[in-house]
Parts: structure tokens; sequence; C-alpha cells
């Protein structure tokens, strides 16, 4: 007889299911693990109950204590669980953007929940984690989790996730790893344990647009983030449960991708997952027709659908957030590149300014991404150089890595053209990167143009407005 001693021993241990419908024929074999199957429904109760177990051997937690976390919801739901059957009393703050469900099912365990805004940038003190830890300070007994930058959230993910996918694909017999990099630690704990075991198996983070992740990950610079839909996934801060040393790409999808591929899963496979398995998912089906057949691919389900019931899974709500709009959309970001058969030029950050004027001359251009130690750094514009030279700042001889501004818009290829719009308000072009690499260099002048040659017809609700 196998019983357990409470629920929080069931966490885990959740099953691999292959992929049918959504994966193209002629691609790799993704196979889904299936976190949504936890007690929670999400693969944050391995991270809280791992914590929890931790804060108390060393102490920090003891009988009668507070948790208080800032979270998207999921973890939330976890650490209430724990708390419920050790007897805590737990408060969460939540941006204003997460669902009603998990907002309810937290109350439902017992825990006070507090909203705070989204749209507020990472050091605001309205900003959730900052609001979290203003609680944690004022409150007596309490334990502040801190998923985002505790090493115990990837060492959870090193002793059981990753363990666990190890041992159910017979020691690691796989090509690639993808899962969401919200907090970090799920990549960053499955990433250690297979480069100590199967170093062969390539580790790829997938991270919404408006996230901060892919571009840290491929400048190493902190940009802007924007807001974005898709919930339990992706970050607006940098997180110190994030280790980038053991990933090996990173794959950027938005909301739309994300929120079209999650109602595929439930529709056509049965698995009825979140919006951020949408994004891990959409992002694998790409890498899977990349790599071709006979390669493998396990990718992770995070959350539970019934977190979404009226959000993606609602027609009505894609309808209203411009989800489900009929007719053309603007296309991908690529089409602007094969549109100009753009060759980016780049320069190394120790090329003088001189060699930078003449570089602009040459090819055209108004600006030069810079690239340092083999990684995309910063941006020079026209506009730096005359300022500079202006307030006799710089001279032909100074090094661009002293001019250059941190770039302000990054996006891949496959994003769509719609996305750029945001990007043009932190900078004056979008670089795009792909692989790491950059395959381009796109200006607004390029989005109108393109724009012009393939304009869109008018709606019926435009067609003759007069205004």
């Amino acid at each position: 007889m196998e019983v357990f001693d409470n629920i929080l021993d069931a966490v885990g241990r959740t099953p691999l299911v292959r992929l049918n419908k959504v994966v193209p024929e002629g691609a790799a074999t993704i196979l889904a693990k299936c976190e949504y199957m936890n007690p929670t429904g999400s693969i944050k109760d391995r991270m809280a109950a791992y914590i929890i177990e931790q804060a108390e051997k060393e102490g920090l937690l003891k009988p009668g204590g507070t948790i208080v976390e800032n979270t998207s919801g999921n973890t939330g739901q976890s650490l209430a669980m724990v708390a419920a059957v050790k007897g805590y009393r737990c408060v969460f703050t939540l941006p204003d953007k997460m669902s009603h469900e998990k907002i309810d099912m937290m109350k439902a365990y017992g825990a006070e929940v507090v909203i705070t805004p989204t749209d507020v940038p990472g050091d605001s003190p309205d900003h959730y984690v900052n609001t979290a830890k203003r609680i944690a300070a004022e409150t007596p007994g309490a334990f502040y989790v801190d998923q985002y930058h505790t090493q115990w959230n990837i060492e959870a993910h090193y002793q059981y996730t990753g363990r666990e996918i190890y041992e159910q694909t017979d020691g690691g017999k796989i090509d690639a790893f993808m899962g969401g990099t919200g907090t970090g630690g799920t990549v960053s704990g499955v990433g250690r344990w297979f480069k100590e075991h199967a170093p062969d198996v390539k580790i790829i983070g997938v991270d919404p647009l408006g996230s901060v992740h892919y571009h840290l990950f491929n400048t190493g610079s902190l940009p802007t983030a924007y807001v974005y839909g898709v919930e339990g996934i992706g970050e607006d801060i940098e997180c110190g449960a994030m280790d980038f040393s053991v990933v090996d790409d990173m794959r950027q999808v938005n909301d739309k991708q994300s929120f079209d591929m999650a109602r595929r899963l439930v529709r056509e496979e049965g698995l009825f997952c979140g919006g951020s398995s949408g994004s891990i998912v959409h992002a694998a089906v790409d890498v899977a027709q990349e790599i071709g057949p006979d390669k493998i691919i396990v990718v992770t389900l995070c959350d539970s659908g019934t977190r979404y019931i009226s959000k993606f899974l609602s027609d009505d709500w894609m309808k209203d957030h411009g989800f489900l709009e009929e007719g053309p959309e603007l296309g991908l970001v690529e089409d602007l590149l094969s549109d100009r058969n753009m060759t980016p030029v780049t320069a190394d950050a120790d090329t003088p300014i001189s060699e930078i004027i003449q570089l602009m001359r040459t090819h055209g251009v108004s600006q030069i991404p810079m690239i340092e130690s083999g990684k995309l750094t910063s941006m020079v514009h026209e506009s730096d150089i005359i300022r500079g030279l202006r307030n006799g700042g710089i001279g032909p001889q100074t090094l661009t890595r002293d001019v250059a501004n941190p770039i302000g818009g990054l996006i891949y290829p496959k994003a769509r053209i719609e996305e750029l719009f945001f990007l043009f308000e932190s900078d004056h072009v979008a670089v795009i990167v792909d692989g790491g690499e950059v395959v381009g260099v796109v200006s607004q002048i390029d989005l109108i143009e393109h724009l012009a040659k393939n304009p869109r017809p008018a709606t019926a609700a435009g067609a003759g407005q007069t205004g």
C-alpha cells in the first residue's frame, strides 16, 4: 500500500507525454513534462516545498511564522499549500494583471493577497517585489522567500526536476531541454544537472517579448521591460536565480503565439495547460523543425489551464484583447530584413570613433551595434557622436565604448512587426538577434517603407470614417 504522509509528498514524479498534432511532420520529437499535474497545478510546487524545508532547517522560519513572497500567482498557490500543511501564515503580493482564478485559489488556502500595479518600473516602491520586501521587514517572524534570487530555487530544480527528466529519458538521451525563464530556477536547475550529467544536451530558455531575459542573455545589459499578457513567464528585473552560464540559447515569443499554442495544446492534445506552456511549445516547435527528425526535445508544461478559464481560454477575452482579429497581420520582423536584403554593420567596442564615422559614411547607416568579447553590448548613434564632438568630450581616437549607449530595442526575427512599435519608443532602431548573432538593424523608416509597399486593407470599421 502506497500512502503519502501529506500532500507535499505527492509533489513531482510528473509524466512525460509525446506531443502529436501540434508538431509538424519531419520535425524532432517533443516530449512534454506535465508539471501542471503537481498538487496545486504548477511546477512551483517543487520550489515551494524545497525552499520552506530549507528555511526550516536553517532556522529562518519557525513555528507561528509568516511566509511572505512576491508572485505572479503560481508560487503563491504552492506556498499557500505548504503553509496550510505546516500551519504558517502567508502574505503574497501580485501584479494586477494576474487572473482572478489565481487570486481566489490563494485565498482559498487562507493566504492574504496584496494587489500592486503592473506597469511600474522595477525600482518603484509600488512594484510587487518591493512591496513584499517591505511587508516582510515590517512583520515579526516573517520569512521572505525571495524566489527570484535565492539559490534554493535553482537547487530545487537541480535536485528534482533535472534528475527526474534525466531518469525518465534513460540517462538524458535527449537533444534539448526547453523551459520558460521567469525566476530562472527551472532552466538554471535543469541546466546545471544536464551540464554535469549529459553535457551534450542543449539548454534553451524561452522568454516573452517585453521581458528582460532574452536581452540580458544576448547583451549582458538590462533593457526597459514592457507589459506583456502571458503569465508565469518572463520578468522585468534581473534575477539572481537565472544562471545564464548553463543556457545555450534563448528564444523569444509573443503573446499571440503563446495563447494560440496553449489553446491548441488544450483542444488538440488534451493537455489542459496555461499560456506559458504555449510559449515554450511554440518555441520548441520552431527548434524541432530546425534540428529535424530523430532528435528529442523535452519541454515543461508549467501550470494548469484552470487558472485561465476567464482569460486566454475564453474566446470573448481573446477577441477583446485583439488576439482573434480577422484580417491580415503586419507580418514578421524578418520580412523587413528580406525586403532590404540587409547585412548588419557591427564594430568592436574598441574601435576609434574616426573609424565608426567612416563605417557610417560607407554603409549609409546612422547607428552601429557594438560587439565586445563576442557579445552584443551597446549601440553608437550619429547623435551620440555629434553630442560628444560638440561638447568636446570626445575626439577621433576616442574608443567607441566610451560613447555608446545601452541598446533599447532587441528583438528576434520571428517576432510580429507589431512588436516594433514599442521598441521604437525606447531607441531609434531595433536590433534583430538570432542565435546570439546580429542579423539586422531595422529603423522606423524601414518599417514605413515596408508598410507603404504592403498596405493593409481598410477594416469595415475604419473604411469611410471622416473623424
